[in-house]
C-alpha cells in the first residue's frame, strides 16, 4: 500500500515537473501564448454566440430557457476545458507511434502515461476554461432557482464527476491507437463531439440516443442528470430520481475501463524498430 501511495506520488510530481517544463518553454514568447490563449476564448465562445444566437428567436428549447441551456454549455464545456488542460495532448499518441518517438518514453524513469498526459503541455487551452467558467458563473445568476444547500453542493460535483468522465474517454480514444495507430478523429468524436451534444438539453434527442448516453457511453453524468436535479427538471427517461447521484459510479466505472484498455495497449506495443 505504501509503496503504491509512493508511487502515485511520484507520478504526480513527475508531472508536475514535465508541465511546468512546457509552460516554461511556452512563455519564451509571451505575445504568441497570449495571442493563442485570447484566441482560443473567442473561438471556443462561438458556439455560445450560436446558442444566444437561436434563443433570440425562440423562448424555449425543449422546456429550457435561455439560462439553463447556458447552464448546460457551461457546465459541459467547463469540463471538458479542464479535461483537456490535464490530458488533452495524449490523442497525438498515434502519432508518436508512427514516428517512432514513443519508442524513447519506454526507457524513461516515468509513467508513460504521465509522460503522454504531460507531453507538450498546452497552458493556453486556459483561454477555452476561462470562457466556458464565466458563462456556467454567468447562468449561475442568472437561474431563478432556489439555491439550496444541496443544490450549491451539486456545482463542485458536477465539475468533478464531469472532468473525470472527459479523462477517462480522452483515455480510450488514445489507449484504442495502440490497435489503430492512428484514430484520434474518431476520439474526438466522443470527447469534443460529446460535449457539443451536452450543450443541450438531451430531450431534443431521440429518447434511443438519450439511453445510449446513459448507460453506453455515459455523457449524460457529465452535466445532464446533476442539472436535473440543479434545475428540479423530470426525467425524460423516468429513471429513479437516484440516478442523478450515480455520477461517480458511471466515472469509476468508465476510469477502470479506460485503465484496462491502456495497460493492455501498453503491454501489446511492439516497437516501430525507429
Amino acid at each position: 500500500m505504501a509503496s503504491s501511495l509512493s508511487a502515485v506520488g511520484w507520478n504526480i510530481r513527475a508531472y508536475l515537473l514535465l508541465a511546468r517544463m512546457w509552460i516554461r518553454v511556452s512563455m519564451t514568447y509571451r505575445a504568441s501564448f497570449v495571442t493563442l490563449t485570447v484566441g482560443q476564448f473567442f473561438i471556443t465562445g462561438l458556439d455560445y454566440v450560436g446558442i444566444a444566437i437561436m434563443f433570440s428567436n425562440v423562448d424555449t428549447l425543449a422546456g429550457f430557457s435561455f439560462s439553463e441551456v447556458a447552464f448546460l454549455y457551461g457546465g459541459s464545456a467547463l469540463c471538458l476545458g479542464l479535461a483537456d488542460l490535464v490530458l488533452g495532448n495524449i490523442e497525438r499518441l498515434g502519432t508518436r507511434i508512427r514516428m517512432g518517438t514513443f519508442d524513447v518514453m519506454l526507457v524513461r524513469p516515468v509513467s508513460v502515461f504521465v509522460q503522454m498526459c504531460a507531453d507538450e503541455f498546452a497552458l493556453r487551452r486556459l483561454g477555452r476554461i476561462t470562457q466556458a467558467a464565466g458563462v456556467f458563473a454567468w447562468s449561475i445568476t442568472a437561474l431563478d432557482i432556489d439555491w439550496t444547500a444541496s443544490r450549491v453542493a451539486m456545482l463542485p460535483y458536477l465539475v468533478a464527476t464531469g472532468t473525470v468522465i472527459f479523462l477517462a474517454i480522452f483515455t480510450l480514444g488514445a489507449a484504442v491507437q495502440f490497435w489503430t495507430a492512428e484514430s484520434s478523429e474518431l476520439a474526438n468524436a466522443f470527447t469534443y463531439g460529446g460535449s457539443t451534444l451536452a450543450h443541450f438539453p438531451l430531450t431534443i434527442y431521440p429518447r434511443e440516443g438519450i439511453k445510449a448516453l446513459t448507460f453506453v457511453i455515459p455523457l449524460g453524468f457529465v452535466n445532464w442528470y446533476p442539472s436535473l436535479f440543479i434545475l428540479d427538471k423530470p426525467d425524460p427517461l423516468g429513471l429513479p430520481p437516484a440516478i442523478q447521484f450515480a455520477g461517480p459510479i458511471a466515472a469509476a466505472l468508465l476510469s477502470v475501463l479506460a485503465a484496462i484498455v491502456w495497460r493492455r495497449g501498453t503491454r501489446r506495443y511492439q516497437s516501430t524498430g525507429s
